[in-house]
């Protein structure tokens, strides 16, 4: 994809590596749309990013998803680059008694919100690109976060699949695969020790920049490039499976 003079959604644009992406984007010449669903945040960023658009959406309600590709089609139409960044990550057991419930929200949010605006995204005239953000986690699950990881998996299987779907239509289609980064996922604290966002977005960019489709880092980088047994004994090492 070109790097510059776009005009781009990012949805969860406002923090973690969305707000990364936002950042970097605007640096490099191009009108940036952020959507999520607290007001307060999104408008500190367009306070601090006068030609950042905001816009008010909670992914996990279909009827919100569709308004905001209306919104968009009838008020920037020139559109032409759709980030699925948005995501949430809960750590919890299958034991814990709100399981099932917490389950549903990653996967409302993780898979259901980012296929639908796929499906809906596509049918934008002006819409050349589609960037999905993965994980790490897609290749090797930490039990911890079991669901996470899970949709994570799905969410790189889909996207597979939908780099040929769209071809057609002369989309390109481009993975994201994050490492644990030093953002607030999953809850503060949780990934201090991790590498900072910016050190990510700019490897990102120097991928981008060579036109690759997969853009990865660190340990990413290396679950992508792994052989089945490495990946068997990252499980292990990972989860403190001992036998």
């Amino acid at each position: 994809m070109n790097l510059s003079n776009n005009k781009i959604l990012i949805t969860g644009g406002a923090s973690g590596i969305g707000l990364g992406l936002t950042e970097r984007f605007i640096k490099e010449n191009n009108t940036v749309i952020i959507c999520g669903r607290r007001a307060e945040v999104l408008e500190e960023v367009a306070n601090k990013y006068p030609s950042v658009i905001t816009r008010v959406c909670d992914l996990t309600n279909e009827k919100e998803r569709e308004e905001l590709y209306k919104w968009v089609g009838a008020n920037h139409s020139d559109t032409n680059v759709l980030i699925n960044n948005a995501g949430i990550q809960k750590w919890m057991n299958i034991t814990d008694a709100d399981f099932f419930s917490n389950a549903k929200q990653e996967i409302v949010t993780n898979i259901e919100a980012p296929l639908h605006l796929a499906s809906l995204f596509i049918n934008l005239p002006a819409l050349t690109t589609v960037i999905n953000v993965t994980s790490g986690l897609s290749f090797v699950p930490l039990t911890k976060v079991p669901v996470y990881s899970a949709t994570k998996a799905f969410f790189h299987s889909f996207t597979l699949s939908l780099r040929q779907l769209v071809a057609a239509k002369n989309i390109e289609v481009i993975e994201m695969v994050p490492p644990a980064l030093n953002t607030d996922l999953g809850g503060k604290g949780l990934h201090d020790e991790a590498p900072p966002v910016s050190v990510f977005i700019e490897s990102i960019f120097e991928q981008l920049k060579e036109n690759k489709q997969q853009l990865t880092f660190g340990f990413s980088t290396m679950m992508t490039n792994a052989t089945p047994q490495d990946l068997d004994n990252t499980f292990k090492r990972m989860n403190g499976v001992t036998n």
